[in-house]
């Protein structure tokens, strides 16, 4: 079975220490391929209190002959390094092992991907200034025209119509064709994963849905004409649904997934619901890659108190759509 790549995140934040957690409590069922600095992930398993085990150094995935292998970025150690610190060295480090992996990935190399978290300042500082978060980095790597986040935590999933943008510029976002193809998008992505005419309700933009367009007019112009345009492709959407019940008639069973039309829309419901385990997926690139669904965790990085759930979460996923695409 092709190797599960794994990329530790900033050195500077939890991903590390999170990833030497779940090495010293979890038994392997594929191999695991660690990409990222050992420096960093000593410093993390010393934070944790925790023994790594003994992990294979390669250089590529072939090379693979244990359950444990790690490709070294190569990328010294800053001088001035502190946890909880933006430091421009570890940005980078960060950018080059998801890139590595990516690239992996797209080649077929590696089954999936799941990625420990990155600090958008240090990525920056590191120079790589288009590159908000690792959707922006994936999708320039891969090419893809349409890609969303997925938030998912037991008895919820939240696709997003937009994440990294501010909020005025996400209500502008909000147009029939942008919406429409969204809707698409994640039709197609949750019936490769097994779920068959998923059920998808639209959110939405305006309080009370805009009250038949007292409060805003989108609903009435851009998403219901979406909606209708998406049944009419034979997909099961419903909407605009006001975002103070979507979620909870999705957590009862109604719907199988809900399109938030921007970042802090989706995510609340999706942390409020279940923070510890809740994970993310991006859609619309050509390989599966998973992710914790929690930042750096700066102010707390460096003492050993970091919650390894999410990227326990993050890895089970991955191996779920794993073996469902080889079923």
């Amino acid at each position: 079975m092709k190797p599960l790549a794994i990329t530790l995140g900033d050195p500077a934040g939890i991903g590390p220490e999170v990833v030497a957690k779940v090495l010293a409590e979890v038994q392997l069922s594929m191999p695991w391929l660690l990409v990222g600095s050992r420096w960093a992930l000593q410093q993390g398993a010393q934070a944790a209190g925790v023994k790594l085990p003994s992990i294979q150094t390669v250089t590529s995935a072939q090379e693979i002959t244990t359950g444990l292998a790690m490709y070294e970025v190569d990328a010294p150690a800053p001088v001035l390094f502190e946890f909880g610190k933006v430091n421009a060295a570890c940005g980078r480090i960060a950018v080059e092992s998801v890139e590595w992996a990516a690239r992996a990935a797209l080649a077929g190399d590696v089954s999936a991907m799941v990625t420990c978290p990155i600090n958008k300042e240090a990525i920056h500082a590191a120079g790589y200034v288009d590159d908000i978060g690792h959707q922006e980095i994936l999708s320039r790597l891969s090419g893809a025209e349409w890609t969303a986040t997925m938030l998912m935590t037991p008895g919820l999933r939240v696709a997003h119509l937009s994440t990294h943008k501010s909020l005025i510029e996400a209500a502008r976002y909000v147009t029939r064709a942008t919406v429409l193809e969204k809707l698409q998008l994640v039709a197609d992505t949750l019936s490769q994963w097994g779920i068959s005419q998923p059920r998808i309700a639209v959110a939405a933009l305006n309080p009370h849905g805009g009250e038949g367009g007292l409060l805003g007019r989108e609903e009435i112009e851009e998403l219901a004409p979406a909606v209708a345009d998406a049944q009419l492709r034979g997909i099961r959407a419903t909407g605009p649904i006001p975002a103070d019940s979507v979620f909870n008639r999705a957590i009862g069973g109604e719907f199988d997934v809900v399109l938030a039309l921007y970042h802090d829309q989706g995510h609340i419901a999706i942390k409020v619901h279940n923070f510890h385990s809740s994970t993310t997926a991006t859609l619309g690139i050509p390989f599966i890659r998973t992710s914790v669904d929690h930042g750096t965790a700066f102010d707390i990085a460096g003492q050993g108190i970091a919650n390894p759930q999410g990227l326990l979460a993050a890895i089970e996923v991955a191996q779920e759509i794993i073996a469902r695409e080889l079923s």
